[in-house]
C-alpha cells in the first residue's frame, strides 16, 4: 500500500509526493530531510491523501496531480472536483 499526497508548504505553495509510509514521511518533509523543495518551505502541512495497491500506480496518480493546476489542485483538496478512484 502506497500513499499519495499533497502538502501545503510554508510559503502557500503545494508539494505533492508518494510514499509507503506517509506519517514518517511527513516528518522527514518537516525536518528538512525529505525533499529539496520542501527544505526552504517548512513548515509543511499535509492537505490531501489517497492511498493506492502499489508504487507503480502511486507514482503515476502523482504524476498526474503534479501536472493539475493549482486551481485543480484547491478543488482535489475540497473535495469538490472529479475524485479519481483507483480501479478495482
Amino acid at each position: 500500500m502506497f500513499y499519495v499526497y499533497l502538502l501545503l508548504c510554508g510559503d502557500g505553495t503545494f508539494y505533492t509526493g508518494y510514499a509507503a509510509d506517509l506519517e514518517e514521511r511527513l516528518k522527514k518533509h518537516n525536518l528538512g530531510i525529505a525533499s529539496k523543495y520542501t527544505r526552504s518551505r517548512r513548515p509543511v502541512q499535509l492537505v490531501y491523501f489517497e492511498i493506492l495497491p502499489d508504487r507503480g500506480s502511486a507514482m503515476r496518480r502523482e504524476n498526474a496531480i503534479k501536472r493539475m493546476s493549482r486551481q485543480q489542485k484547491k478543488l482535489l483538496i475540497n473535495g469538490s472536483g472529479a475524485r479519481w478512484q483507483c480501479p478495482g
